[in-house]
């Protein structure tokens, strides 16, 4: 009987987990695309990934901006207008690199004293695991310039941490190298602007003794293996390419600090680069933020895929130089953030495809099963999808309605949507923004990269919004990625990711 029994208890344990929790045979008359579909994904949740516990890497990818109505609008605006030989399609079931990692959770994007955040405090939180106000890098909530007579009391961020530790340390911005995401990779200050000893660092604010970024990245304890961005003026005297008034060259600095280091000014210069070869490597490619991809001539500008690529392989190379010694990389498509904030949907669904390029980059290349991979976006924005659109119709244009149902309502001699006073409405519209901008115009068509969208307040620049970010993972210990979040959480996740107690 017992043989029996036993023979009995293996054969269930031989079945899989859907044949041994079986109930009624599930039937359907219409079991078309959409049902076969459901099923595939449904097969595709079921098959676990049981990852390793402990990663040797961590790369943290941030879509300055990219808030849940961009995720969705950048979606549709990539399936209509692939850039990898795909055919142009509807848009609504195409997928985002990230649409497909297993990890998914809501991130609570608050300041310590903002309902509405910033980037400064918000990349702070990423990368202190501790939340800060409105404005500040990578202090505490409650200290202020004092706090820089004594910096062993700020709180230390993980690339601090990770150098500390051995390990590679590497940022890819599309936007200064010292501007607030990036700068929180590697700086403390109370105020974002105190990127360079310029006019918007007062002398009366140095007094303060906290030092400006640029010189803190260069004076980055350890060094930075990669460093590419924009931003260079902050980094060269004034009347010699750049807009310091202390008349320091931080560049030449960098290259005495690091003499087997290389530093590239254009895209050319990087490509002639070695990832393998032996030094660190600066890279600043532009005065200011780099160009918007729209706008961006490559000989000049390496693409954010390009400069991600250099980067992985040049941490990699520097891993097994170190013994195996893992690297923490964040890369920033921080132009999204940008277009936003002059309401300019097109540029900014566009940045938002290639940073999603530069995601399927890194999960293309790197091995999931030591590297944590965290996607997500320091904060949303105002830009809202609305208005009852027929499906496939062009993200970027006037609403065609669905005719039947709620939308029903005035339309134009070309079938547009109309507002109550006889206007054609657009798909995407902002809460707020600018009424008028140099060089962009709403009297453009709506699909014109220089069309301003709609907005219901008249604003020096559109806002950023309040509501949660989405936050995605793969690798190690990316299971902890679920459910509703503090921001801060994930400073600690990538920390437990590579086993630091």
């Amino acid at each position: 009987m017992m043989n029996m029994r036993a023979a009995i208890l293996a054969a269930m344990l031989a079945l899989p987990v859907s044949a041994l929790a079986a109930g009624p045979i599930l039937d359907t008359p219409v079991q078309d695309d959409w049902w076969q579909g459901g099923r595939a994904a449904l097969d595709a949740r079921l098959k676990i990934v049981n990852r390793p516990k402990r990663a040797k890497n961590v790369i943290l990818m941030v879509g300055d901006g990219m808030g849940i109505a961009t995720i969705t609008a950048a979606r549709i605006f990539d399936g209509q207008h692939p850039i990898d030989g795909r055919k142009p399609g509807p848009g609504e079931e195409n997928s985002l690199a990230w649409d497909r990692m297993a990890n998914t959770a809501l991130v609570k994007t608050y300041n310590s004293n903002a309902q509405v955040s910033d980037s400064a405090g918000t990349a702070s939180a990423m990368n202190t695991g501790v939340k800060t106000r409105i404005g500040v890098i990578n202090m505490g909530q409650d200290q202020g310039a004092e706090a820089c007579k004594t910096p062993e009391k700020l709180p230390r961020s993980f690339a601090e941490i990770a150098r500390s530790q051995g390990m590679g340390v590497g940022i890819v911005t599309t936007t200064r190298i010292t501007h607030a995401t990036p700068a929180a990779v590697y700086g403390h200050v109370p105020n974002r602007d105190w990127e360079a000893a310029d006019r918007a660092y007062p002398a009366a604010d140095r007094a303060s003794g906290c030092i400006d970024l640029a010189t803190q990245l260069v004076n980055f304890k350890g060094g930075m293996d990669i460093v590419l961005g924009g931003g260079g003026a902050r980094f060269l005297p004034a009347g010699k390419g750049g807009q310091r008034d202390d008349g320091r060259n931080l560049i030449t600095e960098w290259q005495q600090r690091w003499p087997t280091g290389q530093f590239v000014g254009d895209a050319k210069g990087l490509r002639a680069l070695a990832a393998s070869a032996n030094g660190p490597v600066l890279g600043l490619f532009t005065p200011d933020h780099l160009s918007f991809e729209h706008d961006r001539k490559d000989e000049a500008e390496a693409s954010l895929v390009e400069m991600t690529s250099f980067a992985l392989a040049k941490l990699a190379a520097g891993s097994k130089a170190r013994g195996g010694k893992g690297y923490y990389l964040m890369v920033e498509g921080g132009r999204i953030d940008h277009a936003h904030h002059a309401s300019n949907p097109y540029r900014a669904l566009k940045e938002a495809q290639m940073f999603s390029a530069a995601v399927a980059e890194v999960l293309k290349r790197v091995n999931l099963d030591e590297t944590l991979v965290l996607v997500t976006a320091d904060h949303s924005h105002v830009m809202t999808i609305a208005g009852y659109p027929e499906r496939g119709n062009d993200i970027l244009g006037y609403i065609k309605p669905v005719r039947g149902g709620e939308s029903d309502g005035a339309l134009s001699k070309e079938g547009w949507a109309l507002d109550d006073r006889g206007q054609p409405m657009t798909t995407l519209s902002y809460a707020n923004g600018p009424f008028v901008a140099r060089g962009l115009s709403r009297l453009l068509p709506p699909n014109d990269p220089n069309y301003l969208a709609s907005k219901t307040y008249g604003t020096a620049g559109e806002s950023h919004a309040g509501e949660d970010v989405a936050l995605f993972a793969e690798g190690p210990r990316a299971d902890l990625v679920r459910g509703v979040m503090e921001q801060n959480v994930i400073f600690h996740i990538m920390a437990e990711a590579l086993g630091w107690r």
